[in-house]
């Protein structure tokens, strides 16, 4: 049997009893077809949260690799499934495989799934790990143009100048011409004359005059505020801690929402 789930919600359930019947209890649901894909990849990838709590239930393999060394945990970051990620989590799946590839996080950063970021994050996923092909999550969520995932990882800690081949975020961000992504990452003390194996700069990866262009232009001749300075290297320091450290200090809400690059409090007057 072919374990191709692309049909609805029932044609997996349908697939899932027909597995549970076909043989031994934690056989037939851990049966491999081709790329050693089991019947929980398939359902993952798919986002058939009902399909996964049936597998899983009957004894599938949570952390199975497929030929390429993807956990089913991969794939449900990859659909953008937030509940199938929870039920996975909740059978202990490896939220750091040993992978050579993409991890959850890669994973969920590559779709811009956002939710699923943040769990990883909260899961205590590597935010450093370095994929094969571009880096860490940051620089995925970067390459792929999703604001938001790059913003969260940021805020969770994760170094903004981590470097492949000596190519930065903000290289990804430059190549893409994506300037709210090129802001962000200078806010929190991306180098802006950072060169890659290639001796260039990211302002060398935009057309000249071009939006792009000009903002990196900008900062290359205007240095951050003493302010500015200030909020990288507070959050430097603290890294990953950010959150837990802060909140323990007594801050006023006006330096908490500064320090977290968020929307000033409102004051009513």
């Amino acid at each position: 049997m072919k374990w191709r789930s692309l049909g609805p919600d029932r044609l997996c359930m349908e697939k899932s009893l027909t597995v549970l019947d076909s043989g031994p209890s934690g056989a037939a649901v851990n049966t491999v077809a081709v790329d050693s894909i089991t019947p929980l990849h398939e359902a993952c990838i798919q986002g058939q949260t009902q399909c996964v709590r049936l597998l899983l239930k009957a004894g599938a393999q949570v952390d199975a690799r497929n030929i390429d060394g993807s956990t089913p945990l991969c794939d449900a970051c990859a659909a953008g499934s937030l509940e199938c990620v929870k039920l996975l989590l909740q059978y202990g799946a490896a939220v750091n495989p040993p992978l050579f590839t993409f991890s959850p996080l890669h994973e969920a950063c590559m779709g811009g799934n956002l939710q699923c970021v943040q769990l990883m994050i909260d899961q205590g996923a590597f935010m450093e790990a370095h994929d094969c092909h571009y880096g860490t999550p940051l620089h995925v969520a970067c390459a792929r143009q999703h604001y938001d995932c790059a913003k969260a990882l940021l805020n969770a800690g994760a170094n903004v100048n981590a470097a492949k081949l000596h190519e930065t975020a903000l290289h990804h961000a430059a190549k893409t011409n994506s300037v709210g992504l090129i802001e962000l990452l200078v806010e929190f003390g991306g180098n802006v004359y950072a060169r890659d194996n290639l001796n260039k700069k990211p302002i060398h990866y935009t057309s000249l005059g071009s939006p792009p262009y000009l903002c990196l232009e900008f900062y290359e001749n205007t240095p951050l505020s003493l302010q500015q300075i200030s909020r990288v290297a507070v959050r430097r320091v603290l890294g990953t801690r950010a959150h837990e450290v802060v909140s323990k200090l007594g801050l006023p809400n006006r330096i908490i929402t500064f320090l977290f690059y968020m929307p000033p409090p409102i004051i009513e007057v």
